[in-house]
């Protein structure tokens, strides 16, 4: 039986789990009533979302995944999810927020290319110690920078087979013009007399490309210092303190590696290329180490160089997106589409804008025509999202379309589970009993203490208050869904839980809740009438439990009031939990 079966019953919830028959000792007063927990993931289900049949829908859903998540939940004016006094549901996943970019930022907090609107999964500063892990951004291989000597392709022959007879085979060698165009193609890093050095240059090189980092770094520093003028060498440099800085794990050596990119990027006589070249791999470290307005300023000095370059101006609408500016983000993708109008990279960029601006009709031939364009970067389960969440909102069902598409390209678990921040590896079940999470002991505090949490939230929902605040991931079509929140990506919000103090001491010793960097733990109530979108969760790593403090029946003539509480995932390791990124 689902748990949309109980929607409407005035009598007591049928039980999917019996509790286990021994007794219990209530730390406040025992919610009677209650004869089961249960235990819902939205990494697996998407609520109130009816499902229309899908081009594959006869597929297996991956090993680990239920494929039965017909009993979504229904919110609307005429149905309203059921939530039962004192009894504890958990999802796994967000209720609410929208799958965004991730994104660290060492410098503040800000709204970020992340979640619903403007990606507003706000991130606290995070200060890497250069976690070059598997959680980590890998440090792509910086592009051959030793202007290589063009060399014209030999005519190759087959051997002969005696039995078969076979013609040689030749390969046609490039003529004079295709060689050419290849040359153009290639960085010129070097300047008029830095090609007199280009030997000493290769050397050193040679051994960074060898891994030899440490010796590398010293070749390119002689070379500094015989040839301080020179940007090549000082480029070499950087790269080779940027591979040690890998190596070796360490800040300081990145910092050092930035700070001789600028060098070499403002030596006299550097070539365009170089510079271009230089200032891209600097923005990207910035961006790695989370200095978002740093790479932000980079960037932009390289637009004002190079002004006619639309790959450069994209990335510049990246870094406003990054820092929560998609106002500026938005007038950049303007100013690609009206010198490049097909440029598919800023169609999906643009499109995200406009439906972060809540301009859904509008966002949707952007999103996908930039998808359909194949264009590099616009292939991002991000783009998918967003354009089928439009379609499903506009009522077109060619959503599942994309969704669809979006899982045949990697990109989501199933057209159901399109959480797109996750853990390879973990469980995925639409339900989860206290037991099978191990936070039994969890569940039992807040279902023994559900009237103190209860009466706690109503002495803080008066809208006098002003506690209560909005929802801001733009799920609502309509109505009033207020929430107050007590901890977000693990810390707590000291003010709010001055308002209930007994709610927060509750919590307090409960660290896989408090310290889930990857959800949140608040109240939330929705106003009769109050209907949301379609949505899935932004990642497998949480489960959500949901305790319910006002019953709501289906003639929804009330409100619904729920306590949220996230949890890791119970398979998550602790240095998984420590390392993960918040969200």
């Amino acid at each position: 039986m689902n748990i949309s079966k109980q929607t409407g019953v005035k009598e007591r919830p049928v039980s999917l789990v019996q509790r286990e028959a021994k007794a219990e000792s209530a730390m406040e007063e025992p919610a009677e009533h209650i004869v089961e927990e249960v235990v819902q993931t939205t990494e697996g289900t998407e609520e109130e979302e009816q499902r229309p049949p899908t081009p594959s829908q006869e597929q297996q859903a991956p090993e680990g995944e239920s494929p039965d998540t017909e009993g979504a939940p229904a919110i609307s004016e005429d149905t309203t999810e059921e939530a039962f006094e004192g009894k504890l549901a958990v999802e796994a996943g967000s209720f609410e927020a929208l799958a965004e970019f991730a994104v660290q930022v060492e410098e503040e907090e800000s709204k970020q290319y992340n979640d619903q609107p403007g990606f507003q999964e706000t991130q606290e500063a995070v200060r890497l110690q250069l976690q070059y892990n598997a959680e980590d951004e890998s440090v792509p291989e910086p592009e051959a920078d030793v202007e290589p000597e063009l060399e014209s392709v030999p005519e190759l022959e087959a051997e002969a087979v005696p039995e078969l007879k076979e013609e040689p085979v030749a390969v046609e060698k490039k003529t004079p013009q295709e060689e050419s165009e290849a040359k153009m193609k290639k960085p010129k890093l070097l300047n008029t007399f830095e090609k007199t050095i280009k030997t000493e240059i290769d050397a050193a090189e040679k051994l960074r490309k060898k891994g030899k980092v440490e010796e590398a770094v010293r070749a390119f520093d002689t070379l500094v210092q015989q040839y301080p003028q020179s940007p090549r060498c000082r480029y070499g440099k950087a790269l080779a303190e940027d591979d040690l800085a890998e190596k070796m794990r360490s800040n300081d050596m990145l910092q050092k590696a930035l700070s001789t990119y600028k060098e070499a990027s403002e030596l006299p006589n550097a070539t365009p290329d170089l510079i271009k070249a230089t200032l891209k791999k600097r923005a990207e470290r910035q961006q790695f180490l989370g200095r978002m307005r740093g790479a932000l300023a980079t960037l932009e000095k390289l637009v004002q160089i190079f002004p006619g370059d639309v790959a450069l101006k994209n990335d510049l609408g990246v870094a406003h997106l990054l820092i929560g500016d998609n106002k500026s983000a938005k007038r950049v993708y303007e100013e690609v589409l009206t010198i490049a109008p097909s440029d598919g990279f800023a169609k999906v960029h643009y499109g995200f804008i406009l439906k972060s601006e809540n301009k859904i009709a509008e966002s949707i031939p952007f999103l996908r025509d930039g998808l359909e364009s194949g264009d590099p970067g616009t292939d991002d389960g991000r783009f998918y999202f967003h354009l089928g969440d439009a379609l499903q909102r506009m009522g077109d069902d060619s959503a599942y379309k994309w969704y669809e598409i979006g899982h045949k390209r990697g990109h989501f678990a199933s057209v159901w589970q399109r959480s797109l921040y996750n853990v390879d590896g973990l469980k995925a079940q639409p339900w989860w009993t206290p037991k099978d999470t191990g936070y039994l002991d969890l569940v039992k505090t807040l279902e023994r203490n559900w009237r103190t949490i209860r009466d706690e939230a109503l002495s803080v929902m008066d809208k006098t208050t002003g506690l209560f605040v909005p929802e801001e991931e733009n799920l609502r079509e309509k109505g009033e869904w207020g929430q107050f929140t007590l901890w977000q990506q693990g810390k707590k919000a000291g003010e709010s839980c001055r308002s209930v103090p007994k709610t927060c001491g509750l919590l307090e010793r409960y660290p896989e809740a408090t310290g889930c960097k990857r959800g949140q733990i608040k109240f939330s109530v929705m106003q009769p009438g109050t209907h949301i979108w379609p949505h899935t969760g932004p990642t497998n790593c949480r489960l959500r439990m949901h305790l319910g403090l006002h019953e709501v029946w289906q003639d929804a003539n009330s409100y619904r009031l729920i306590f949220i509480v996230d949890v890791w995932h119970p398979e998550l390791t602790q240095y998984q939990r420590q390392t993960l990124s918040p969200i």
